[in-house]
């Protein structure tokens, strides 16, 4: 049946098939060889939604769209440049802490290099940066914003796995911090190597005049977190807060957006939240026949028959969402290769936190290696830069965030109760 399963599913894709159709055929494919009443499709597909936390995902959604669109992203990086630009590349680091920080908003690849490169490729373009590595590095800080909480993919991966969304935020911190400080310690070489200018000399009054613009944008991941790990609200809680601050300080603070642009930022963030809840009902079937066939405790027995050591198993594992995550997009690698992993991942002992957290910092890793690559054509999109010269540019820093993903990968290995 797990031939049949995944033999399907992979015909399926390499026929253009969408990912969310492709596992729905192909548990079609097994229940119908298995004589199990179609209906139970139906029945499973709806199931998969009926998650409370899942409420998170669209509002989260909804306010990165909100505060991308607007004018906050503007006021943090001209904040960070006050801070920073006096620094040889200076403007470099600019975009990496502006991916950071917008991550902290967002919960989106997508959508934290839609918000920072508009803003500052055109800068950095103008201050005589070179305009591809410009676009491969703000492509590379946006996989910073499924690793910094809010993470929509975290919370996919806390419903599949039954794990705490709490838990899982918490601990995605540092590694996203690793992976911002790695892209900056290679910016900052980059800056040395092409001999890239320094901004304006540091200015106490231009940095306080800055602070005072942008703290209305400073304030909203620490009210969002702050909250949910206080105990506050719960993170679909979160969720709905950030949506409501979003839109007040979009409307009334920075007033650069009206009913019409809010209809249009809403109709887009609900497109989104559709594939992503789609591709999870669609998962329910696909759930239900890896179970009942017990495929992922027969995947787990095979390998841990080749071998049993924790350490070779996970760089398996690491090596196979790595490709995942260079063919797939990373809701569905999430949503279809969770199921398929746990049993062999409870087996060794490893934390389903810690595994959740390596799981997504690898598919994030996914977003700038092609050909799905979304942070590449989202920057190539904003600069009309073909998308072969970016990803070209953006090898540095792939080759420093893989670095950081098996730091992430064997440490808390090494030092148990890291996380």
């Amino acid at each position: 049946m797990a031939a049949l399963l995944f033999g399907t599913f992979i015909v399926m894709l390499l026929l253009g098939v969408p990912a969310a159709f492709s596992i729905v055929l192909a548990s079609v494919a097994v229940m119908a060889k298995g004589e199990v009443p179609l209906l139970m499709i139906v029945q499973r597909m709806f199931a998969s939604t009926d998650s409370f936390s899942l409420i998170a995902v669209p509002f989260f959604i909804f306010a990165g769209d909100l505060m991308a669109k607007g004018k906050v992203s503007k006021v943090l990086v001209e904040f960070e440049e006050a801070l920073l630009g006096m620094i040889k590349g200076g403007l470099s680091i600019v975009s990496v802490l502006a991916g950071m920080f917008f991550a902290a908003i967002s919960g989106s690849g997508a959508a934290t290099t839609a918000a920072v490169g508009a803003t500052l490729i055109p800068e950095l373009k103008k201050r005589g940066y070179d305009e591809g590595r410009s676009a491969a590095l703000i492509a590379a800080a946006g996989t910073i914003g499924v690793v910094i909480p809010p993470s929509v993919p975290m919370v996919l991966y806390a419903v599949i796995a039954e794990q705490s969304v709490n838990t899982l935020f918490k601990n995605g911190f540092i590694p996203g911090v690793l992976m911002g400080g790695i892209l900056v310690a290679i910016s900052l070489a980059e800056a040395k190597k092409f001999n890239y200018p320094k901004g304006a000399s540091f200015s106490v009054k231009n940095v306080g005049k800055t602070f005072i613009k942008a703290i209305w944008g400073i304030l909203m991941p620490l009210i969002i977190l702050g909250g949910i790990f206080s105990g506050y609200f719960t993170p679909s809680e979160a969720a709905d807060v950030a949506v409501i601050y979003a839109i007040l300080v979009s409307a009334f603070v920075y007033r650069d957006m009206g009913w019409k642009e809010l209809f249009r930022i809403m109709k887009g963030s609900a497109k989104t939240s559709a594939v992503i809840m789609i591709i999870i009902s669609c998962s329910g079937p696909f759930g239900w026949v890896l179970a009942n066939w017990k495929i992922p405790e027969a995947i787990s027995s095979s390998v841990l028959s080749v071998s049993s050591n924790p350490y070779v198993i996970m760089l398996l594992i690491a090596v196979i969402i790595l490709i995942a995550g260079v063919f797939m997009e990373t809701s569905s690698a999430i949503i279809i290769l969770t199921p398929v992993f746990l049993p062999l991942v409870k087996a060794m002992g490893i934390s389903l936190v810690h595994f959740g957290i390596v799981f997504v910092v690898g598919i994030a890793i996914g977003m700038i290696t092609p050909p799905v690559a979304i942070n590449l054509f989202v920057a190539s999109g904003i600069t009309g830069l073909p998308i072969e010269r970016i990803a070209k540019a953006v090898v540095p820093y792939l080759l420093g965030l893989v670095l950081v993903f098996f730091m992430i990968l064997y440490v808390p290995m090494l030092v148990p109760g890291i996380m």
